[in-house]
């Protein structure tokens, strides 16, 4: 049922509102890889919305997140799924994007039992296999361990062009790095072999002036935290570095980590189940995403996160002259996603007392009408706040019946008294889908076309119907 949680519409604003976890609170999603892509940090992840609540990691499609100022998240919903898209594969888990000449290679764990790579022009969609086959299993020389585990690929163009992949677990000596072909669709010679202190999985590499450091998940023993190792060179010669971060909050299950460099900074993105727990349900195959700033030592080591809700700094703002779509959001209540019939992406499952949230819209000029697409079987309405649900009204807009849940009208009201950066409150009444909005400024300026809450895309074309989609969820509320 969707309304499994009604606690904290109240607590998400007092104190600090829960801001950098979750993201994307609307979804159940995990293993985050990371992309960074024209202005934007793409995060690619295991969608834990095809797992059964209790029973078992079933995995078999991708979902993309993406923002320019780390607070306000756009869905651009299932980019890549298996065998739909790959038809030897049963499992898409874990999955890990590099970008060359244009080229999206989206690399995969077909659940332990071998690596594959799907490949697109769009950040956003149309990922399709790649190869025709595993990259990379039992047979690949040097791949195999003890009882190891072939998934968890963590992907690394060098300087000079060459690209390695990170693989491996279960078991401290099942590490494993091999070099990439130039196509990134095979491999070059053997697998390198590494034994990492307190090794399980999430094998992830990156590159930060002149030094490659592989981060891990560390297993139980070692309380499945993220450590890291630190080498000159990108297959060997590899020491152990320390630890990047203890076992997150609200997690006490696996861990699973990417690094990421946007804007000048860099940043740990990783899971936990803060929203299956406060939800009521079993968290153990529910994670949500969440994201730390990462720092360094003059030595290169990494200094040891410390963990927050808000701990972020918003990078820019969100332009609200530009067109935003609906399922940007930093923070929601009730409100679910599913594929438009206009393209991308549209917030449904709408009901009396939802709201959406974003962080920074700066107001510069104040604004004097707010436009919203939209499509109605009834009435309903979008009411305006600032800050919070319940804060200064700006305007209301009203949503009349359109003829259908997918048959789209644009409808427009009157704002007044907003002005500066503010954060934003959608507030719903009624039931409606919800496609995109827009403010006009007082000075008739001309209004954007991107914003920084982006844009839907054609990420979600060949995903499930909206009514099978939502009825496969476990709903969340109020995060």
């Amino acid at each position: 049922m969707k309304r499994s949680l009604v606690l904290l519409a109240g607590l998400a604003y007092s104190a600090p509102a829960l801001a950098d976890y979750p993201v994307a609170s609307h979804r159940y999603l995990a293993d985050p890889g990371s992309l960074v892509h024209d202005g934007r940090v793409y995060l690619y992840n295991s969608n834990d919305d095809d797992n059964p609540v209790e029973g078992g990691y079933e995995m078999h499609s991708v979902v993309c997140v993406s923002s320019s100022d780390l607070k306000n998240w756009t869905d651009h919903g299932i980019v890549f799924s298996v065998p739909r898209d790959a038809t030897w594969a049963g499992d898409s888990w874990a999955p890990q994007p590099i970008e060359r000449d244009g080229t999206i290679f989206l690399y995969f764990g077909n659940n332990g039992n071998g690596v594959g790579v799907a490949s697109s022009k769009d950040p956003t969609g149309g990922f399709k296999d790649a190869k025709g086959s595993v990259l990379v299993n039992g047979s690949t020389p040097g791949a195999s361990g003890t009882n190891s585990w072939l998934f968890d690929p963590g992907a690394l163009i060098d300087d000079d062009g060459q690209a390695y992949l990170a693989f491996g677990g279960n078991g401290e000596n099942n590490a494993r790095i091999i070099k990439l072909g130039s196509d990134l669709v095979s491999v070059s010679g053997s697998a390198a072999a590494l034994s990492p202190k307190g090794f399980f999985e999430a094998s992830f590499m990156f590159k930060r002036n002149d030094i490659y450091y592989l981060a891990y998940s560390t297993n139980p023993a070692n309380g499945l935290r993220i450590d890291y190792l630190k080498s000159s060179s990108p297959m060997s010669g590899y020491t152990y570095g320390g630890i990047i971060g203890d076992q997150p909050p609200e997690n006490g299950d696996n861990n699973h980590a990417s690094e990421f460099l946007f804007k000048d900074k860099w940043y740990h993105a990783y899971h936990n189940r803060a929203v299956a727990k406060a939800a009521g349900i079993a968290p153990g195959y529910r994670r949500n995403l969440a994201i730390e700033p990462l720092e360094f030592n003059a030595d290169g080591s990494i200094k040891q996160i410390t963990y927050t809700k808000d701990g972020l700094t918003q990078v820019g703002s969100l332009d609200p002259y530009a067109k935003v779509e609906a399922e940007t959001m930093n923070a929601q209540s009730g409100i679910e996603t599913e594929v438009c019939g206009e393209g991308g992406m549209d917030v449904t499952s709408i009901a009396s007392g939802d709201w959406i949230k974003v962080r920074g819209a700066d107001f510069r000029t104040g604004a004097n009408k707010f436009q919203a697409r939209v499509a109605s079987t009834g009435p309903g309405a979008i009411e305006l706040h600032l800050d919070s649900p319940t804060g200064m009204s700006i305007g209301k807009c009203d949503v009349a019946a359109t003829g259908g849940a997918q048959v789209w009208k644009t409808v427009d009201c009157d704002v007044t008294g907003a002005t500066g950066v503010k954060d934003l409150v959608l507030s719903f009444s009624g039931s409606f889908n919800f496609n995109w909005w827009q403010f006009t400024p007082i000075d008739g300026g001309s209004t954007g076309t991107g914003g920084s809450g982006g844009t839907g895309g054609a990420g979600s074309a060949g995903s499930p119907s909206s009514a099978s989609w939502r009825s496969s969820r476990t709903r969340r509320r109020s995060i």
